[in-house]
């Protein structure tokens, strides 16, 4: 391993009396915790709701919770890791909450994967058995997905719960309502989600009820959240973004919150938010640039944070933003592995082209990586996961070592605690002896087609090691231009080398990341084609 080049060991953004808050708020677990947000706010206060089924009360929500720990309690007692495929929902809400009061593990199903990847993500996890619903898989157009889950998984749907609740399973859950029915501890599993398979299969990561509320607590302390607030939340839940900010920091700490099943509905999440008053939005790049397009120009009006994680933000989105709505855009940083928040830029420390600084009782430190600025990106806190699951080897937990997570994304930090990304340690090329970012390369791209998305990879080539190819959606990119335009910027012969392939749209993954396998495969076809014809 590379020597160590730089350690922070620090508090992140916030004070020494901020970690011990985070310290202090995640020693419970994430059904106590709701609970205890439910004496807080009051049993009438609204905790969630969705346009389907409309708002839930705290008290209908910690009642209909209890109920399904009872039925999820029944389920066979070797199953400990029930899958859980669901939008964002008040269901999923519900679901997840029950799951978690009968001492299950919910597993997260990135139902946008494909069966290859969701195969992977049952076996690592050892799933017996999913929970759904019917409604929603004939609404998404899942059904064909289903009948090859169900070859290898028991499917369980919620309809069939919901007809086998009586008024005995009702009271039962109202008198219940107030603990969880299997007492768990803050450090054992609470939930499992699946990277994101953007570059490989995925991994199942197991995060406890204190890496949750930790991370919660981080996230809170940083970005004011607060009991008046509104946030509305379309982000999946099977994503650590949407599990973790967008579901149980306001079910955990008071703040309504609206859930909404797709985030690609552009133009009607624009409207909900004006209506429905949001105060704070959750997005990706991908999922904010859509909003900004659709958007009237006082759609935005009510919100008074917008915060951005899950893939770099563009100077495009954010400029529309800054220019039509007068909204500025924090950017984040995380990793599944983190719960998934590591980073802020907030209200009051927010600096333009870092991801703000790290959240309290965050410990980092960097490792050299040679031919690159910046430093290896190592990570220990009480939000950092207890370990990955693998399908190689089923149900077997493989902690971090000494508690650190490798991030595998090259950063620097400056004096005043701001983070930089530089780029993913594999998202750097090699050609002959240089190292050339892909993160780079696309800011160019970004410059040159501000109105596009470009995406850079690499691909193996015998003469140079590997060959720079840009794939844009701008249906004028062109390799000369791009070409001229970098060396106007004083990039390299090797930057400017870079082939441009134009496709009508991008690979996307669930959670509005880069697919960058099927970039990879995109260009390396295409090149073949070229070279062939």
């Amino acid at each position: 391993m590379a020597a160590v080049a730089r350690e922070e060991a620090q508090a992140g953004a916030v004070g020494s009396a901020d970690a011990a808050a985070v310290i202090a708020r995640s020693a419970t677990t994430i059904p106590e915790a709701v609970v205890a947000a439910a004496r807080a706010a009051g049993s009438k206060a609204i905790a969630c709701e969705d346009a389907t089924t409309g708002q839930l009360t705290y008290r209908r929500l910690t009642i209909g919770a209890a109920v399904l720990a009872a039925k999820f309690a029944a389920f066979p007692p070797a199953e400990r890791n029930i899958g859980v495929m669901l939008p964002t929902s008040n269901a999923a809400a519900l679901t997840l909450l029950g799951l978690m009061s009968a001492g299950r593990v919910p597993a997260l199903i990135n139902f946008t994967a494909g069966i290859g990847n969701l195969t992977v993500a049952c076996r690592s996890a050892e799933l017996a058995t999913i929970v759904t619903a019917r409604a929603f898989i004939e609404k998404a157009g899942l059904g064909a997905l289903v009948d090859e889950l169900s070859r290898i998984v028991r499917i369980v749907f919620l309809e069939d719960i919901r007809k086998s609740v009586g008024i005995v399973d009702k009271l039962r859950g109202a008198l219940g309502a107030h603990r969880p029915l299997v007492k768990r501890r803050p450090d054992d599993p609470a939930a499992i989600v699946f990277t994101s398979g953007s570059e490989g299969q995925p991994r199942g990561v197991v995060l406890s009820h204190r890496n949750i509320l930790a991370n919660t607590a981080q996230g809170g302390l940083c970005l004011q959240f607060g009991s008046a607030d509104r946030l509305f939340s379309a982000l999946p839940v099977f994503h650590a973004f949407g599990l973790s900010i967008g579901l149980v920091l306001p079910l955990a700490s008071g703040v309504r919150v609206f859930l909404y099943p797709s985030p690609l509905h552009y133009r009607i999440i624009p409207e909900i938010i004006r209506d429905w008053g949001a105060t704070i939005l959750l997005g990706t790049n991908t999922f904010l640039a859509g909003y900004g397009r659709a958007a009237g120009d006082d759609d935005f009006r009510t919100l008074r944070l917008i915060v951005a994680g899950a893939e770099p933000l563009r100077t495009g989105t954010r400029n529309v933003y800054a220019a039509r709505f007068g909204r500025a855009i924090h950017e984040g940083y995380g990793v599944t592995e983190a719960a998934p928040a590591l980073c802020f830029n907030t209200l009051s420390h927010n600096r333009e082209g870092t991801v703000g600084r790290l959240l309290p009782a965050i410990e980092a430190r960097l490792e050299a990586v040679a031919g690159v600025d910046g430093g290896r990106l190592f990570v220990r806190g009480p939000n950092v996961m207890l370990g990955y699951l693998d399908a190689h080897v089923p149900g077997r937990l493989e902690p971090p070592p000494g508690g650190w997570h490798d991030t595998g994304d090259i950063v620097e930090i400056d004096a005043d605690g701001y983070v930089t990304i530089r780029g993913r340690a594999r998202r750097f090329a090699k050609i002959g002896s240089e190292m050339v970012s892909l993160a780079a390369l696309e800011a160019l791209a970004a410059d040159l087609w501000p109105d596009a998305m470009s995406v850079a990879t690499a691909i193996a080539d015998n003469r140079r090691g590997e060959r720079l190819v840009i794939v844009t959606d701008d249906i004028n990119g062109d390799s000369a231009e791009f070409a001229a335009f970098a060396r106007r910027r004083g990039a390299s012969s090797l930057v400017a080398g870079a082939d441009v392939i134009v496709v009508p749209e991008l690979p996307l993954l669930g959670a509005g990341k880069i697919d960058h396998q099927a970039v990879r495969d995109i260009a390396a076809r295409r090149l073949a084609a070229a070279a062939a014809g």
